[in-house]
């Protein structure tokens, strides 16, 4: 019971890692908050993840949307001690076909829309606070067709450390997870990826992670909890990958 009496909120948590995260805080003990853009599946996960856990619409590459669901946080609580933000948007467009609408609609998301979602929380945070982001290895390796993805990834990364050095005279905690491969529906929803090139992407990336096979959202979700956790209350700044081996070797 690490979350006893805490109250999370987990942008990006209607499915996959962000699901498997609200459900692992919600049964160690917090209050949970998720967030998403889909009715359905945020109905569907507020029913899964059980323990009073409430659900808010939210689009995070609209401001406006951002300004929503902090409000109706703070109503829901009132404070707020770990922030999870996990919502992305996935895609694969080689350099010459990418148009400014796509590298608008992925970097509005998972970059823009990260840092104000975490601005727009922090008056709600106070000493004692941890903010985890979802990175990628693809911020760290080269791979044709991820330039969009990977770019926004990369400055998650800095986000994250820039975030973490202003923030820890406030008691503040900010740390980076970086998933490599994991069996989500992320992986169905790549700008310019067709539904038919799913298995051999999914081969490929088995192919190269040196544990040969797909990671679990569970597996990413256990490290989200112990970054979010008292545990480790003397780190922030880092990058944490749960990656089979990918980045090291």
């Amino acid at each position: 019971m690490r979350f006893k009496d805490k109250t999370v909120l987990v942008v990006g948590g209607n499915s996959g890692i962000g699901l498997a995260s609200a459900r692992r805080f919600a049964n160690e003990g917090a209050r949970v908050s998720v967030a998403g853009r889909d009715p359905a599946t945020l109905a569907s996960a507020e029913r899964e993840i059980g323990h009073g856990a409430r659900a808010v619409r939210a689009d995070i590459g609209n401001l406006a949307s951002i300004d929503a669901m902090m409000a109706e946080v703070r109503r829901q609580f009132d404070r707020l001690d770990v922030l999870f933000v996990n919502a992305g948007i996935g895609a694969f467009v080689p350099v010459r076909q990418i148009t400014e609408r796509d590298w608008d609609a992925v970097h509005s998301v998972n970059l823009k829309g990260m840092f104000f979602t975490v601005q727009q929380a922090l008056p709600l945070m106070g000493r004692g606070g941890a903010i985890v982001l979802t990175g990628s290895v693809g911020g760290e390796k080269g791979l044709a067709g991820n330039i969009m993805y990977a770019t926004a990834k990369a400055g998650v990364r800095a986000l994250g450390r820039n975030l973490a050095a202003e923030l820890v005279g406030e008691g503040i905690r900010v740390n980076v997870v970086s998933p490599g491969p994991i069996e989500t529906p992320l992986i169905r929803r790549n700008i310019g990826l067709p539904p038919e090139a799913e298995h051999e992407l999914r081969r490929q990336m088995i192919e190269h992670t040196p544990m040969h096979r797909m990671g679990e959202p569970d597996e990413v979700a256990a490290a989200v909890a112990f970054l979010a956790a008292d545990e480790a209350s003397f780190i922030t700044g880092i990058e944490l990958f749960v990656d089979g081996g990918l980045v090291s070797f």
